[in-house]
């Protein structure tokens, strides 16, 4: 299935490569911008700072007031070959002593800002000219008691041209190389990705007919190896799974097929002809106990299947073993006396467990232990306690279970002997039951067998 509506991966890091960059190149666009501005106003400063000097310093030359009317021949001396400065010299009350011819000043802000700010930059725009210049008030002939105020500026459009031309340029180099910044973080991105890819290839290998299937963890780079270690967990731990429905799906349907069988073989046979009342309840009675074989089998299934999806949650209380033992002897007492066995129980202890599951789980091994052990025998149970765990251990006399078996003997319908027949006295799955329901108390339980002696040991946690 192909999902559609969804950002890519490589889009994403594309985009974000393309973000990351614009913001850089911009920034790195801004600093510079800024640093040409600058540099601009500081050449610009420094020119005009000379300029107002020069006047200051021919002003100075003038002895009198009345030596006034000689300053236009003085400052026309002084700013021959200086193209671009415009000067202005005006009186306290505004009268124009001497202009440069091109000089467009705008008179007030000068006056104010020679007052204000001496020598501080103003910038004004008069026609399709910009100026930036810098006024003060200057002392007049020897005695500065007279003064006048002073404006020099220069025409800005030149820089203003190269200013737009260079950010003009700026912007489409930011602009290109963002957009190159974008190609080659696409390249990237996919060059980068192409290990997910691969992993994409290898899992879509994995089918239900080949969950043995793995993907490479070797040659993984490192941030993808933890990632494809999880992967062929998660793959194991389904090919377990998958083995073990597929293991249940054949043990149930061989398990029911017998009594399925034999209730139509039933049926057919007393449907063959007609036949006595006597006939037909033995017939009901035989299917009844069919029908409660396999109601007893359904019921161990769903109890198992909740225990393995944990949802078995026992209701604890404090118990002492040793009386729970002891009643189920006395529920086995006359199948063990028939046998010749006795029941002799070692020990107590105390723990927190549900009552009716923990009988269960010990009722179950203490059917199969009178039901395998030898004629005349001791079926012995002993208690023992440390300070964290309590450990049951149950020994019988009778089949010894071979080695290769033992890890087995708590599988679903698992059988030491196949060929022994199904009987009604169990369903197969009162070991397979009696490991959930200790697993669902936090215990463990084992099996060893030794010669003819054959030990089940259960350990659970101490009660609090």
């Amino acid at each position: 299935m192909r999902l559609t509506g969804r950002t890519s991966i490589t889009r994403r890091l594309t985009l974000l490569f393309i973000i990351a960059s614009s913001a850089v190149l911009l920034a790195l666009g801004f600093v510079i911008a800024s640093s040409v501005e600058k540099h601009f106003v500081e050449l610009d400063t420094e020119v005009l700072a000379d300029k107002m000097e020069l006047v200051r310093h021919t002003l100075e030359k003038l002895k009198s007031q009345d030596d006034l009317h000689s300053i236009s021949q003085l400052l026309d001396n002084s700013f021959v070959g200086h193209h671009g400065l415009e000067v202005i010299v005006f009186g306290p009350n505004h009268d124009v002593i001497f202009a440069t011819p091109n000089a467009k000043f705008p008179i007030d802000l000068l006056a104010a800002s020679a007052a204000r700010n001496p020598h501080g930059l103003v910038t004004w725009t008069m026609g399709e000219q910009t100026y930036r210049g810098i006024a003060a008030e200057l002392p007049t002939g020897s005695s500065g008691r007279s003064k006048v105020i002073v404006a020099v500026a220069t025409d800005i459009m030149h820089h203003q041209a190269f200013f737009s031309s260079f950010l003009q340029t700026l912007w489409i180099f930011v602009a290109g190389a963002a957009a190159l910044t974008g190609i080659l973080g696409w390249a990237a991105a996919r060059r980068g990705l192409a290990p997910l890819r691969a992993m994409r290839a290898q899992a879509q290998v994995v089918t239900a007919q080949q969950l043995s299937h793995r993907l490479p963890v070797e040659s993984a780079p490192v941030e993808l190896a933890e990632l494809a270690q999880s992967l062929n967990e998660m793959l194991a731990r389904l090919e377990e799974a998958f083995r073990r429905l597929s293991d249940f799906s054949s043990d149930i349907a061989h398990e029911l097929r017998t009594p399925v069988s034999n209730l139509m073989t039933q049926t057919q046979v007393v449907l063959s002809r007609p036949r006595g009342a006597d006939e037909y309840r033995s017939i009901l009675e035989s299917n009844t106990e069919e029908f409660e074989h396999m109601a007893r089998m359904i019921s161990d299934m769903l109890l198992l299947a909740k225990a393995e999806n944990d949802l078995v949650v026992p209701a604890r209380e404090r118990l002492h073993l040793a009386a729970d033992v002891l009643a189920l002897f006395d529920y086995y007492d006359a199948v063990a006396e028939e046998k010749g066995l006795h029941l002799t129980l070692e020990g107590d202890a105390e723990v927190s467990a549900d009552r009716l599951m923990l009988r269960r789980a010990l009722g179950n091994l203490l059917s199969n232990a009178v039901r395998h052990s030898t004629p005349n025998t001791t079926v012995h149970v002993s208690i023992s306690a440390t300070p964290d765990t309590v450990s049951i251990r149950m020994e019988n006399t009778g089949d010894a279970i071979p080695q290769e078996y033992l890890e087995r003997v708590f599988d679903r319908f698992f059988r030491v002997d196949p060929s022994r027949q199904r009987s009604s006295e169990g369903t197969g799955l009162g070991l397979a039951i009696t490991r959930s329901i200790i697993t669902a108390h936090g215990g463990t339980i084992s099996v060893a067998s030794i010669g003819a002696v054959t030990t089940f040991t259960i350990r659970l946690p101490r009660a609090p």
